[in-house]
Order: structure tokens, then sequence, then C-alpha cells
């Protein structure tokens, strides 16, 4: 089957969502205001139906615009780190670094799981996922210059990093605000939540490892022969990839964002620049001319965010977390806990935003799970293993249609790969509930 373009398939998912404000009843939960992140959280038991409120046409012709306004910071992410890595690239860097380490490596697929462990690390800490579509080029050139194709290419990088996103004992975009809103304490079971993390990453890196063979997606990377790797090239790749380190430390301490890592970037991206040669003002040009190469990422972003600007314009956003999870109320407790999954996953197609999500289902699913005789981690490794690992399937995820774009792998393709993968990380998600209940 051949899906559509992924700006028409994200579209489409709109004119979806719209339609749906007009069939599925109206509800909402109320809401009380959280101090200590600004945030409003749901208030169990508290579901009331409401006057409907269908998304009129000239409403829906505006979602799309809002969504990429409510989309701005991580559109405006993808614009600057990606320039910047793009700019890196157009001095012929990478790809000198990049030839170097494949000539000199004798184990390519040593390179693939130590490049995934990286990946996973990141997703772990920071909850590495939309600043891949930047890197995307470098991987890929990285993966057929070890005798592999894109999917390899996609499976160690965006793969990887969802994967330890998904089980980061300390990843404060998922565990951390999950465990918050579940009221529990903010590293609980911690030698359970490394032991998943490791589990997790490992059977991933297996599961690519065995795919390697099958990858039959070889997009010509062009270019010729790289020249041999200079210290300036060392340089420029350590300048491109400097802001990193300050984010995470701001992440884990300071509750940094987008703008922060954006901000950071846009230094970066200038020092790239003026290291490799050339004047402010070349500078600036080729900067914005790099941008241009991210912006059909940026613009699959702000599509996705309108999905939910449509669900939630309607007043259904609540009505599809009450319809999914009040049956779970009179399931027995283990099977409660485990039918938690593909609610949480069904979840994330309309939310795509994984701290959104655990702000919306976490005050509900916490007390659920006590009220079927379960723990709260179990709740929380539930929504992990759930909302996380959809990121790298869910269709309503422009980052994630902007990667597989840039890879050249449709997604249909990308499915056949990652579905049979992620159902076995799943199964360690299913252990550690198990585990917590």
């Amino acid at each position: 089957m051949k899906l559509p373009h992924p700006f028409v398939l994200l579209l489409s998912t709109v004119v979806v969502a719209v339609v749906m404000t007009w069939v599925v009843p109206a509800g909402r939960y109320e809401r009380r205001a959280d101090a200590a992140t600004g945030r409003d959280v749901v208030v169990p038991g508290s579901y009331a139906r409401v006057a409907q409120a269908p998304v009129g046409p000239m409403a829906a012709l505006l979602v799309v615009p809002r969504g990429i306004v409510a989309g701005a910071d991580v559109i405006l992410t993808i614009l600057i780190v990606g320039g910047a890595f793009a700019l890196l690239d157009a001095t012929g860097a990478l790809k000198r670094l990049v030839g170097s380490l494949v000539g000199r490596t004798r184990r390519p697929h040593v390179i693939v799981a130590l490049t995934s462990m990286a990946f996973a690390t990141l997703g772990g800490l920071e909850n590495l996922y939309e600043e891949i579509v930047a890197l995307i080029p470098v991987v890929l050139m990285l993966s057929r210059g070890l005798g592999f194709g894109a999917v390899t290419a996609l499976a160690m990088s965006v793969g990887a990093a969802v994967v330890g996103a998904a089980f980061g004992p300390t990843n404060p975009f998922q565990t951390g605000i999950a465990l918050r809103f579940a009221e529990m304490p903010a590293l609980s079971q911690p030698v359970l939540r490394f032991s998943l993390f490791a589990a997790a990453v490992a059977v991933w890196i297996a599961w690519t490892l065995f795919m390697t063979s099958r990858d039959d997606e070889r997009p010509d990377v062009g270019g010729a022969a790289p020249g041999p790797a200079t210290r300036q090239d060392g340089l420029l790749l350590a300048i491109a990839l400097a802001p990193f380190v300050p984010y995470v430390y701001g992440v884990i301490a300071r509750d940094w964002g987008f703008n922060e890592l954006s901000g950071l970037f846009l230094v970066a991206g200038f020092a790239v620049g003026l290291v490799s040669g050339r004047t402010l003002s070349t500078t600036a040009a080729d900067f914005l001319k790099a941008m241009e190469t991210m912006l059909a990422a940026g613009l699959f972003v702000g599509v996705a965010r309108a999905i939910s600007v449509a669900l939630a314009d309607g007043q259904i956003l609540d009505t599809i977390l009450f319809a999914l999870a009040t049956p779970l109320a009179n399931t027995p407790g283990a099977v409660a806990a485990a039918l938690m999954v593909p609610v949480q996953a069904l979840l994330h197609v309309p939310v795509v935003s994984v701290s959104g999500q655990a702000v919306l289902t976490m005050p509900v699913m916490a007390p659920l799970a006590d009220l079927v005789g379960v723990s709260r981690d179990a709740a929380v490794i539930a929504y992990q293993t759930g909302a996380g690992l959809m990121d790298m399937i869910t269709p309503t995820s422009g980052a994630l249609l902007a990667i597989l774009m840039g890879a050249k792998v449709t997604y249909g393709r990308w499915l056949r790969f990652v579905i049979p993968g992620a159902l076995l990380v799943s199964l360690v998600g299913f252990v550690g509930i198990w585990l917590a209940r």
C-alpha cells in the first residue's frame, strides 16, 4: 500500500479531527492549577458532558495556522538546529569525518551499536526527538558508509532515541513529569527503572543489528569521495555539538526547553561559519540558506499540532480519554495495568506531545491504578511503554514524518521495520508492569 505524501497525510488527519468534533460527544474534566509546573491538571472523576462545540468551516481553515503558532518553539528549534548542522555539512567537515571513521573500522556492527547507545542516552537524558531531523543526513551517510541502508540509519538514531526516552529513568519530559502527576517520588524504584532502560535499549539494538541485512533502502548520499579529516573538521564538529552539554544540564537542573536550545544553536551556527573561514555576512547568508532545508520539517510539526487544536476546540479530547479509561475500572488489576499500554498508545495519536499526554492521563490513570489494586509505578511504566514507544510509529507526528522524508524512507516501509521491533521492546515494559504491580 502506497501512502500519500506526509504533508497530505497530516492535512487529512486534521480533516478527520475536525469531522470528529461533529460526531464525538463533547465533554470535559475539571482541572486544577499545579503551582510547581504552571499546568492545569485533570481532576479524576470529574468528567461531565458539555454542549457540543463542532469546529465550523472557517474555524477549520484556521486550525493549521494556529497549530503552527502553537508549535512555534519546536519549529524554530528545527530551523536553527537544522540550519547549524546543514551549515556544518556545507563545510565538508561531516563527510570527511564520517569517511575517516568508516575507513578505519572493520566492525561496522559495533559502530551501529555504539551510535544507537549514544542516541538512546540522549533520549533518556533530554528526550531527544525533533532535533534528529537535522542529524539525518549525518547518520544516513554513516550508515551507507558502513554498508547498511537508510532504515538502519533511522533505527540507530530516531528509533534508539525514542526507546531511550521512553524508558529513561531521569527523562524530565516523560518519566519525570508522569511520576509528578501520579504523585510519586521523582525517582521511584530506581533499580527497576534503570534495569528496564538497559533491557529496552539492548533489545532495540539487537533488533536493529538483526535487520541490517534486510535493509534494502539505499538512497544515494551523493558527492565525491571525501578527503582526509583535518583538525579543523574536528573543531567544527565540537562547536556544533557543544550546545547539547549545557542544554542537558539545563533540562535536568533548570527546566530549560526548546527556546534555550534554539538560542545556544544560534550562537553555534555563527561560530561554525566563522571558524570555517567565512565572513560574518557570508555566514549569515549561508546560515539562512541552510535553514531552508528544514522548512518542510518545521511545517510538518505545525500541521501536526493543528490536530490537537481541532480536538481541543471541539472539546472531545477529554471524551476520548474518558471512553478509553473507564472500562479499565471494571477489569482485574493485572489485566487493567497491561491494558493501560494500548490505551496510552491510542491516545498518543491525537495527543502527540508525550509531556502533554502525561499531564492529561496520569491524574486519571494513577487513581485508577489504586482502584484496580496495582501500584502507581505500574501505571507510569504503562504510560512510558504505550505513549513513549508510539513516538516512532504515530502518523500524526510531524517530526517523525519529516525524519522519514529526510531519509527518503516511506512511512509504510518504516512501519514494516518498526512495529515488530517496538512490540519486542514493549515486552520489557510489560515485564516492568508485572514487577511493579
